[in-house]
């Protein structure tokens, strides 16, 4: 009898708690599964860098890898379906590599690429130098993305130029190509090492972070930087980030010029003459720092010239009462119609080529539809652009010509790959796939 009470004493809190526990995993578990389906079923299944691949022979399901993910709760990317862990929202990560860290039995390997689509990654030495001695490849190009990363190689890359002591007469010592994350952080280090170089970029400041819309939350986290110090900056605006890095350039006089595009490059002499700007540079190493897509793929329709046709959208507000029409289908053209859209006071279009907007993540996706049921956004699929003009645009929607008044046009039709400027100069790139 005394027996039997004590297992009635004890068994019953633990048969309840062991069913709060196994009813809690069901819910997180059918959770994740939604997610998962909805990130099959909208095509987003194609990891734009460095993602986890995860061994199911190995993974127990422990969850750590989900805690440990930086991107939540803002992003669903790790979750835990019929006990294993499962990469649910794989166009939301951005390679932070925190789940390979935390997992207990070694079961995630992070890799390149997927099984089916594979991603065009320059060859490099582990000092980041590429085939071509003294060119040396940092952040996005190499598949990093992730701003963390960018910065933190571009500063390793520079000391590993400055280690290598290659130094011609008459050259700088490196010239720093691309101003975003990692040509900052190079910047920087330059600038500490006491080096002779030059940072040059095709645009501003900031590289795609200057492109994000105004406003959108940037993903970052603590690093250090040469002579700035530790940066502490985890959640923050695109303004804010950017307002840290002009300070960080005009406090430390950086040696940043901008709209100076690379062209070419060629060695003679032992050094690399440069093509770019009105002047050109010779340098005895180059760091290529620039994005993977940082020339705009144009529609190539007449009237594109126009000055009313731009590559991406800085500040919504500059739309205000305008008739504006928007190119594409990804996040970056959704992003920019919803944006304008949500104004209220301006004529908004997005016009998409495709059947549905397969390659936008969730979120976009919603705030369109929002804004399209609100009056304030019309999207026209099955479309494109014919032809720009000063006051119009001409369009084929579903096989029909139709034209409509316009007086600005985004195109966000992603950008090309920089693989041709990387073969003109030697550089060789191999197709990476995502397997172990």
């Amino acid at each position: 009898m005394d027996l039997l009470w004590s297992l009635a004493l004890y068994g019953l809190p633990l048969g309840a708690a062991l069913a709060i526990y196994l009813w809690r995993q069901r819910r997180i578990h059918a959770h994740h599964r939604r997610v998962h389906e909805e990130s099959v079923a909208s095509g987003m299944t194609e990891p734009a860098s460095l993602h986890p691949l995860i061994d199911p022979a190995k993974c127990l399901g422990c969850g750590a890898c989900v805690k440990a993910c930086p991107e939540q709760p803002h992003h669903e990317v790790l979750g835990l379906i019929d006990g294993k862990a499962v990469l649910v929202g794989p166009t939301e990560c951005i390679g932070h590599g925190a789940c390979k860290v935390v997992c207990p039995f070694d079961a995630i390997t992070l890799v390149f690429g997927t099984e089916r689509r594979g991603l065009d990654i320059p060859v490099l030495k582990p000092n980041f130098e590429s085939n071509v001695p003294g060119i040396y490849v940092a952040g996005e190009l190499g598949g990093m993305g992730l701003i963390k990363n960018a910065l933190m190689q571009g500063q390793q890359a520079l000391e590993a130029i400055a280690k290598a002591g290659v130094k011609r007469p008459g050259a700088l010592d490196v010239l720093i190509v691309g101003a975003g994350p990692a040509g900052l952080a190079a910047s920087l280090a330059a600038k500490k090492l006491g080096l002779n170089y030059q940072t040059i970029e095709q645009e501003s400041l900031g590289g795609a972070v200057f492109q994000y819309p105004r406003g959108k939350l940037v993903m970052t986290a603590p690093v250090e930087l040469p002579i700035v110090g530790k940066v502490q900056f985890r959640n923050t605006s695109k303004e804010t980030l950017l307002k840290f890095w002009t300070d960080a350039c005009k406090n430390n006089g950086l040696n940043i010029r901008y709209q100076e595009r690379v062209e070419s490059i060629a060695v003679k002499d032992g050094a690399f003459h440069v093509g770019a700007g009105a002047r050109g540079y010779v340098a005895s190493a180059v760091l290529l720092a620039i994005g993977r897509r940082g020339t705009p793929r144009k529609l190539g329709v007449p009237g594109e010239e126009l000055p009313k046709v731009v590559y991406r959208l800085i500040d919504p507000e500059q739309y205000r009462g305008r008739q504006v029409i928007v190119v594409g289908g990804g996040d970056s053209a959704l992003e920019a119609a919803a944006s304008i859209a949500e104004l209220g006071d301006a004529s908004v279009m997005l016009s998409y080529r495709g059947e549905a907007f397969q390659r936008a993540k969730q979120r976009n996706r919603q705030r369109v539809d929002e804004a399209s049921s609100k009056g304030q956004l019309k999207v026209l699929l099955n479309s494109q652009v014919r032809e720009i003009r000063p006051d119009a645009v001409l369009l084929k929607h579903s096989g029909q010509d139709m034209k409509v008044s316009n007086d600005a046009v985004i195109v966000s039709a992603g950008g090309i790959l920089p693989n041709e400027f990387l073969n003109s100069i030697g550089v060789r790139v191999e197709t990476k796939f995502g397997t172990a």
